[in-house]
Order: structure tokens, then C-alpha cells, then sequence
């Protein structure tokens, strides 16, 4: 029993020599077996230890974080991510393995010879890449917007489309930023592009699932400026567009935008403007309503429906060549002569919303139906046989004052303008037309006060 006694003794006390002796070797250094990142660092002081992560961080300074979005690039630099492992905290770390309190830990740490790999700490400021992102998500945050059908009396009086929304997926985007920072320190890239995650947010009632007609999606838009235009014709524009927003068309129909505007006179809410009448421009009630027809003819072409009767002005009229729109793209209405009619050959309803904008002063015709694949395509618009307009007239008026001029017609280039209209559904041709227009040169017309 003695002999057991005085055999654990020797050995605790060779273990106390070992252990003391190996103290003193690693005094205030990193003991053997504790690496960081897979670097050894035994026998290093905590200084060397802290210079060694201070050396890694250099080249991240210049580190430069570029966020993706929308053809945008948000970028954040190193400087103000304060990008970097934290050389304090690693130096103290390393040099802490093996001298906790716990002196049988600590022995059995040195004794066992047991590897340590600790992970650096690396760090950055999220507060740039927070305001980064809530910047993102303000220019790229749309609400879904649900749809709105209400009918009555055979119109629609109230009507929004269904339309998707968008987020940022904010969560989503900073676990990419944190994926490309360490991958930054690892592989010492000096730029990352992190492309952002953008969710599509879907409306809770779409528009097929608000109404009963069919009505899906926008087929067609329609669109036509109207910048110079006096007062009177600016009011008969909007006037006349909104007789129409809100009609439907019945598949099968023939629509008529004579029978849908109805009476256009003073009696019905019209102002006077300049119309052509018997080979004159002159004040009329109804002047402007030929930009409303122009502007639902176009959106009719863009639908790809059947136009059963149009005609062209009697001489060009700049208004239907504004918007980067050629000579022929018009269509004028003159009741009971003159009518705009097409045909509604799909198989759902046609819904029309019309949109007046005076900012830039422009109507927007939108038709609302089911898309069945059918293509419209306008192409080969030519523009020939361009005259000059004739003279100026001068005529004496006795009612105005001796001295004075009025212009009241304006002067115009004559020609003749064309286009083709191919509508085709996969294999089947549609519409396989060509519509075509005779300006006549127009002259300016003055009058001399002789009173």
C-alpha cells in the first residue's frame, strides 16, 4: 500500500516539474497545437498574434460591396463597413487556450497534445448595409394591388386591374452580404457583386376573378398628344374620352363611336373649336373630338381587331403627328358621315379606360379583354406625292377693325400616306390590310379688317 502511495506521489510530482517547466517555456506566448484559421501560432506573443490580423485587414480596406438591383448598383466601400477580423480579440484567444481556471482542463490540453483550431473573429459595421438596404427597398417596394369591378347600368363606373406586387427580401439579402464579406477575407477579392433578392407579390383578387366578362388583362393601348391646343378643344377631349371610359364591348359586336359619344353639340356639354366643315376650318361645337377617335383607332390596331370604317382627315393636322407618330395614323369622325367602327372578334368582353393627361397634354386609350395570342403588327408606312400648301388668302371682313389681321385657318402640307395592318394567331392571318390616306394641301387664310 505504501509503495502505491509513494508511486502516485513521484508522479504527481514529475507531472507538477513537467507542467512548471512548460509553463515557464510558454510563458506569455501561445502554447503549441492553437491555430487560427488552420495558422499555427505556437509560441507567438499575443503582439504577433495581433499583427499577423492587422496585416490581413490591410487589403480589405479598399474592399468595395456592390448591390444589384433594377440595372442600379448600390455601393458600400470598406472604409465605411470597417471591414476586418478583430486582431485584439484573436491575440487573446490564441494565448488564453491552456490557462483557464480549471487546472486538470488546462492539463489535460497540454498533456494530450490535443490540435485547437480556433475561428477569428471577423466583424463589420451593419449600420451602412442596413441604410443601404432600406434605400433599395424604397425604390423597389411596390404594393400588390387587388382588383376593383363594379358595373351598373351597362357600364363599368369603377375599375382598377389587379396588378403583382414587389419587396425586397431583406432577410435573404443580408445573409448574401454576410457570404460575400467573409468570402471577401478568404479569398482577398477587392469587389463583390451581390445580385438582390427581389419576391413578386401576387394580388388576392385578380382581375379575371373580380368580374364576369372575361376581362383578364390590358390587350391594347392607344395613345396620342394634343400640346397647343386651346381651351375649348382641351375640355371637348376630355369631355368625349370620358363618354367612353367605362363601355363594353360585347364579343361579336360592332362597336360605332358615333352611337357610344352620342350627341356632340353645345347641348351635350360642348365647347366650340376649330373643326373642318365644307372645305373650311372653322369654330364648331365638338372641335378636338377627332383626337379622341385617332387615339381609340390606334388602340384598336394595337388590339388587333378588325377596323370595319375609317377615315382620314382632310388635310394633316399636326396634333396627330405628335408623339413620334407618322402621317395616316388618324381618324375622323363628322356625325352621320363620318363614323370610326371596329369589331370585336374575341371571345371575351372589351373594357375601355381612357386616361387624359395634362401635364403633358395627351389621352391614353387602354382596352381591357382576354389576350387569345393574336399579333398586330403596322409596318411599310410610306409618305408620298408631298405638296406644298397654296398662297396665303387674304380677305377683306368688314366687321373687324381697318388695320387688323386674323388668322383663321392654318396652312398644311398636302400628301399621301399609307401603312399595313397584318394581324396574325400562330398560323392564321387575321387582318391582312392596308390603309391609306389623301391630304389636301391646305392654305392659311387671313382676314383684313376694312371697318
Amino acid at each position: 500500500m505504501k509503495w502505491i502511495c509513494a508511486t502516485i506521489v513521484i508522479i504527481s510530482l514529475c507531472i507538477t516539474s513537467a507542467y512548471a517547466t512548460f509553463e515557464r517555456h510558454y510563458r506569455g506566448v501561445v502554447y503549441p497545437n492553437v491555430s487560427i484559421d488552420g495558422v499555427s501560432f505556437a509560441g507567438e506573443t499575443p503582439d504577433a498574434v495581433k499583427t499577423y490580423w492587422l496585416t490581413k485587414n490591410k487589403p480589405l480596406s479598399g474592399f468595395s460591396l456592390e448591390l444589384l438591383y433594377d440595372a442600379r448598383i448600390a455601393t458600400i466601400s470598406g472604409e465605411e463597413l470597417d471591414i476586418g477580423y478583430d486582431a485584439t480579440m484573436a491575440a487573446v484567444q490564441a494565448v488564453s487556450v491552456g490557462r483557464s481556471e480549471n487546472f486538470l482542463s488546462n492539463l489535460f490540453i497540454i498533456l494530450s497534445r490535443q490540435k485547437i483550431d480556433l475561428s477569428p473573429y471577423f466583424r463589420w459595421n451593419s449600420q451602412p448595409i442596413d441604410d443601404a438596404l432600406d434605400a433599395i427597398a424604397s425604390d423597389v417596394n411596390i404594393p400588390k394591388e387587388d382588383a376593383l369591378f363594379q358595373f351598373q347600368n351597362g357600364r363599368v363606373t369603377s375599375f382598377k386591374p389587379s396588378k403583382d406586387g414587389r419587396a425586397l427580401n431583406a432577410p435573404e439579402a443580408k445573409l448574401r452580404v454576410q457570404l460575400a464579406l467573409y468570402s471577401a477575407a478568404r479569398k482577398g477579392e477587392q469587389t463583390i457583386q451581390i445580385a438582390m433578392p427581389i419576391d413578386i407579390l401576387h394580388p388576392t383578387i385578380t382581375t379575371d376573378k373580380a368580374n364576369s366578362f372575361g376581362i383578364k388583362e390590358k390587350i391594347a393601348t392607344g395613345y396620342s398628344e394634343f400640346q397647343g391646343s386651346i381651351p375649348g378643344r382641351i375640355h371637348n377631349v376630355i369631355l368625349a374620352a370620358s363618354r367612353l371610359n367605362g363601355m363594353l364591348i360585347k364579343p361579336g359586336e360592332t362597336f360605332s363611336f358615333n352611337n357610344a359619344v352620342g350627341d356632340i353639340s353645345a347641348a351635350t356639354g360642348y365647347q366650340s373649336a376649330y373643326i373642318i366643315k365644307e372645305g373650311k376650318t372653322v369654330l364648331g361645337d365638338g372641335g378636338g373630338v377627332c383626337q379622341v377617335s385617332t387615339t381609340l383607332f390606334r388602340a384598336a390596331l394595337n388590339a388587333g381587331l378588325p377596323i370595319i370604317e375609317r377615315h382620314a382627315h382632310a388635310y394633316r393636322v399636326h396634333y396627330y403627328e405628335e408623339g413620334g407618330f407618322k402621317a395616316g395614323m388618324d381618324a375622323t369622325v363628322y356625325s352621320p358621315s363620318y363614323d370610326l367602327k371596329f369589331k370585336n372578334n374575341t371571345s371575351s368582353y372589351i373594357l375601355i379606360q381612357t386616361k387624359t393627361n395634362l401635364s403633358i397634354p395627351s389621352l391614353t386609350f387602354e382596352l381591357y379583354g382576354t389576350n387569345d395570342g393574336r399579333i398586330a403588327q403596322i409596318s411599310n408606312q410610306k409618305l408620298w406625292d408631298v405638296t406644298p400648301p397654296p398662297p396665303d388668302l387674304y380677305q377683306d371682313d368688314p366687321t373687324l377693325p381697318k388695320g387688323t389681321t386674323k388668322q383663321v385657318d392654318f396652312a398644311a402640307w398636302g400628301a399621301k400616306a399609307s401603312f399595313d395592318y397584318h394581324v396574325t394567331r400562330g398560323d392564321e392571318v387575321l387582318e391582312n390590310k392596308t390603309f391609306t390616306s389623301t391630304f389636301r394641301p391646305w392654305q392659311a387664310v387671313y382676314l383684313k379688317g376694312t371697318l
